[in-house]
């Protein structure tokens, strides 16, 4: 199992195909661009414990 987030659209251009890059990078094929997708946690909505 990957552990990749699996990005739906290019940040920068918008496109959807993307393909897996080595070291947890995407490559967009519309704009080649590489970028990474990275998880930082969930928020709880104020006043939630």
């Amino acid at each position: 199992m990957s552990e990749r987030a699996t990005p739906f659209h290019c940040p920068y251009c918008g496109e959807e195909d993307l393909r897996p890059e080595e070291a947890e990078g995407w490559l967009c094929v519309a704009c080649r661009r590489v970028f990474s997708v990275k998880f930082i946690g969930i928020r709880q909505p104020e006043g939630v414990r």
